[in-house]
């Protein structure tokens, strides 16, 4: 592991126990431990029929999300995630919730090793995920090995325009350029996490990349996968700018006097 995903680890290590332990409800963890589900509406919207299902779930964090999928139909889930705190926690979550679930301790670039090259009906991927990862299509060989003939891949997340701009005195403002190369990531500080839980984090420092939609459409069709759709949408989960306004269950919009931005991305890919 490099040291940019190494020190990566430290702070979604730090994140995970925070989250785990989330008491502003952003994580929606009484629902799940209820049976429920913790899956917005938007992607809810948009998985399509998932009864009778094997979904892998990359990046799974502390599967609440992979445990819904359960919930929701799904004939097995599997989560893998590369944080031995989120998965330990979303093992002790799927006891908790009583609901069948497999949880791998792994990087997503090793996926098809750690799950023993088994393949999936659903790659599932949602949230901060993709700017994570310095070389978007050697995920998306990964997400293709993962799909048996037939599955499908449902990726949704942060609008690479979004990441672009920062929130200042009221206006955006374009800070970052459309596309990180994968040796010189964009460097971040952040004291706290996102939920606004009080506690601070110990490793403050992480690293991201931005991939532009075309290039992750086009390292899913270079992987042998085909465009089913891509969605762009106003809405993001959480409250990314300040300003931004509450328009739904943990569902936000720019508030009044920005410009309109796509958000947040979807796109259905299939395996032939």
């Amino acid at each position: 592991m490099d040291d940019y995903l190494r020190t990566n680890l430290l702070n979604w290590d730090d994140r995970a126990a925070l989250h785990a332990t989330d008491t502003t409800g952003s994580y929606r963890i009484d629902r799940v431990l209820a049976g429920g589900s913790s899956l917005h509406a938007l992607e809810a919207s948009e998985i399509g029929d998932i009864t009778g299902k094997d979904i892998v779930h990359l990046q799974c964090h502390i599967g609440l999300d992979t445990l819904s999928l359960k919930h929701l139909g799904a004939r097995s889930v599997t989560g893998l995630d590369f944080s031995p705190i989120a998965i330990t926690a979303a093992r002790d979550f799927a006891e908790k919730a009583v609901t069948e679930a497999t949880f791998v301790e792994a990087s997503v670039y090793d996926a098809a090793a750690a799950l023993g090259h088994r393949t999936y009906d659903i790659v599932f991927v949602t949230w901060g995920a993709i700017h994570w990862l310095p070389d978007i299509f050697r995920w998306a060989e990964v997400v293709s090995s993962l799909l048996r003939p037939g599955g499908r891949l449902y990726l949704l997340d942060g609008h690479p325009q979004m990441y672009q701009y920062e929130g200042v005195d009221g206006r955006l403002s374009l800070t970052h350029s459309w596309r990180t190369p994968a040796h010189a990531p964009l460097l971040f500080t952040e004291t706290h996490t996102y939920t606004g839980d009080e506690r601070p984090l110990t490793h403050q420092r992480m690293y991201e990349w931005l991939h532009p939609i075309s290039h992750t459409v086009n390292a899913l069709l270079k992987a042998g996968l085909t465009l089913d759709f891509l969605n762009e949408h106003e809405i993001l989960t959480w409250r990314h700018y300040p300003g931004m306004i509450e328009t739904g269950e943990d569902q936000f919009e720019l508030g009044p006097g920005y410009p309109r931005i796509p958000l947040s991305f979807s796109i259905g890919a299939s395996k032939p």
